[in-house]
């Protein structure tokens, strides 16, 4: 079985996320720090789609070191500093997720450890071995 990804008729149905995700047994599970829009060269790139781009290659790079991919997240949190750019934030996750939607919860949030970023995401990844 892979993991079983719902949205129950008994609840409203999320844009960009599924309800819940059931893992299937025998996983091992990897849990990924929250990752910000820095680039390797330490540089940050300007506005939201930029960030937002970086913050998932650098999810990608770390899910892909411990052998696991994007099909492997089953939980992600989206921590946003400013509301106006949830848009264009959504607007890069719809390009990366597609239908593998993780369960996911998005806060907006005074701020983050360093000003000048404007997204913060981690995650939980599972996967049989």
């Amino acid at each position: 079985m892979a993991h079983k990804r719902t949205n129950p008729s008994s609840v409203s149905l999320p844009q960009n996320y599924h309800q819940s995700v059931e893992v299937e047994e025998g996983c091992r599970f990897l849990f990924v720090a929250g990752q910000t829009g820095v680039n390797l060269d330490g540089s940050i790139p300007e506005g939201i789609e930029g960030q937002a781009k970086q913050v998932f290659e650098n999810m990608e790079n770390i899910l892909k070191a411990s052998e696991y991919g994007f099909e492997d997240v089953v939980f992600m949190k989206t921590f946003l500093t400013r509301r106006e750019d949830r848009s264009g934030y959504q607007k890069i996750r719809a390009e990366i997720w597609g239908d593998n939607k993780p369960a996911s919860t998005f806060l907006i949030v005074s701020g983050l450890a360093d000003p000048q970023y404007l997204v913060e995401v981690e995650c939980i990844a599972a996967k049989k071995f």
